[in-house]
């Protein structure tokens, strides 16, 4: 990180007081401090496991949320630009701390990250090995366990968003037209409604919508479990399982979520039925894909058009250069020249987002024709193989 595009924690204060950054980055110290506090007390406890629970599902959500969020912000070309290093502040501090928590556990692994992270850009300011330092505290004051909640459910919408594109084996790469969201708890509807960029982004729709019921997109089945049913009922079971086929599944879901029980009417008199006295099988109308969770229904349309279709070949397509930039071991801010030749609606659909390509690929220059001097590289894109010519421009 040290003189990384304008970054320097050797020189630089961070860019702005805790309290003026982005809530994502004001989210991920919380839940940083919500980690080194679980970590603590369950070493205390001589708890070696949920410690290390605790760290996994941090680097988690540091990695999978945060890091993925926040690729926009680290790839801004002003290194003089504020939110771009409150991002960079940020992902600094979560590092520096975690190799502090992980030292106990993978003492080798912590000491390598705190001689690259600490010691090549602070020098003599800093111990010289990580197991040196003082344990991490917990700064209290920086928990906020509403923003945690808050999140916490748009990162559970965003989960069952992309368990729904896995059940209808759409790519997340392929754009979708739109999501439906219908929540069992509406306690943080207006936040995550105002934060539909967000899920938008992550799920690769253009359109949130949020519903107050999930029946004009999705069927439900509901069933006895029968290993806890069955040995309290008995006999019984059968009229369950004839009651339930009969039920309105949606109304008895919506009683059971809202008040953790419900009372079915069999031929012999009520039985009231808890939760998890049941196992709920949800399929989607066509047209739709569908996934839920006890934070509520997450439905993606799975119609295609031709525009969608046509961009969901631009990201596949920028999916291929950054591989081949892998494969060149080109530096992160290297620009390329990239030569392209095809035919067919792939390469219509690659000249209609040019402008999109060059962005995400650092290609300084973008042509649909072969480079002089330049050997093609061959890339699979929909139904054809495209020849593509790859120069590296060395930064």
């Amino acid at each position: 990180y040290a003189n990384i595009d304008g970054f320097d924690p050797k020189s630089s204060p961070p860019a702005r007081p805790f309290k003026d950054r982005r809530e994502l980055d004001r989210w991920t110290i919380s839940e940083l401090n919500r980690t080194v506090a679980a970590v603590t007390e369950r070493l205390d406890a001589y708890d070696n496991f949920n410690a290390c629970a605790s760290l996994t599902a941090f680097v988690d959500a540091l990695s999978n949320w945060y890091v993925r969020s926040s690729r926009e912000r680290f790839w801004s070309e002003d290194k003089n630009d504020a939110d771009k290093l409150d991002a960079y502040w940020t992902l600094y501090e979560c590092l520096l701390t975690t190799t502090k928590l992980i030292a106990p556990f993978t003492p080798f692994l912590a000491e390598t990250m705190w001689q690259n992270l600490a010691v090549a850009a602070l020098g003599s300011q800093v111990p010289e090995s990580v197991h040196l330092c003082d344990f991490p505290s917990a700064d209290a004051a920086v928990i906020d366990e509403t923003l945690s909640a808050r999140m916490n459910v748009g990162r559970e919408i965003v989960s069952l968003g992309h368990s729904a594109r896995m059940g209808a084996k759409l790519k997340v790469r392929q754009p979708l037209a739109k999501v439906e969201i219908c929540l069992a708890d509406a306690t943080h509807r207006d936040w995550l409604e105002q934060h539909a960029a967000i899920i938008a982004k992550e799920l690769n729709v253009k359109q949130v919508e949020f519903a107050d019921r999930a029946d004009d997109y999705v069927a439900y089945t509901v069933l006895p479990d029968l290993k806890k049913l069955g040995p309290k009922l008995g006999k019984r079971l059968n009229l369950v399982k004839q009651a339930l086929t009969q039920v309105d599944a949606a109304r008895l879901l919506q009683e059971l979520e809202a008040d953790k029980q419900a009372t079915l009417m069999l031929s012999d008199g009520p039985l009231v039925l808890a939760a998890d006295d049941v196992q709920v099988r949800l399929q989607a109308k066509p047209g739709w894909a569908a996934a839920h969770s006890g934070a509520g229904v997450v439905v993606l349309s799975t119609e295609m058009t031709p525009e969608l279709v046509a961009e969901g070949l631009a990201r596949d397509f920028v999916h291929s250069i950054q591989n081949i930039r892998k494969d060149l071991n080109c530096q992160y801010t290297d620009r390329l020249a990239l030569g392209i030749v095809g035919i067919g609606e792939e390469i219509a659909a690659l000249q209609q987002f040019a402008t999109y390509l060059q962005g995400e690929t650092l290609a300084s220059s973008l042509g649909f024709a072969a480079i002089d001097g330049v050997t093609p590289v061959e890339v699979p894109l929909g139904q054809q193989t495209l020849q593509v010519y790859v120069k590296v421009n060395k930064s």
